[in-house]
């Protein structure tokens, strides 16, 4: 088996509307499992996502999971998503993302000659793409 690293964003009650977001944006197989699905009957929790994973096409792996009620999230400065390739598809991504989220830099062509842009997704999380200049 090969290890990966893979970004585990945790939400605040709305990780299946996000992770399905996502998977709107990447497309690929996402498999959703609730707190009830592993045996927690509480009806403040049950249908809280537990666990949550993304597998795109492209070969990402996205995970997520909503946090117990009362237990403080915290969005924002701490990490940045990476898109990175020369793979024109990361412009569409990024477009998408942005959708409902605010551009911190545009995409645009910078002085080491790729394309860079930040941007925060509706949901707080941060990303940036990196489109270098295909080798073909």
């Amino acid at each position: 088996m090969t290890s990966r690293l893979n970004p585990y964003i945790t939400f605040n009650g709305n990780a299946r509307e996000a992770m399905e977001f996502y998977r709107s944006v990447f497309g690929g197989e996402l498999v959703i499992n609730t707190f009830a699905d592993f045996g927690n009957p509480d009806p403040s929790v049950a249908q809280l996502v537990m666990h949550s994973q993304l597998e795109t096409p492209a070969g990402y792996t996205l995970m997520g999971a909503d946090l117990m009620p009362g237990m403080p999230v915290s969005s924002g400065s701490n990490i940045t998503v990476s898109l990175s390739g020369d793979d024109n598809e990361l412009r569409t991504y990024f477009e998408k993302l942005a959708d409902g989220g605010t551009i911190t830099v545009p995409l645009e062509k910078q002085v080491w000659g790729d394309e860079y842009g930040q941007l925060t997704d509706r949901y707080g999380v941060a990303w940036m793409a990196n489109i270098g200049r295909s080798q073909d």
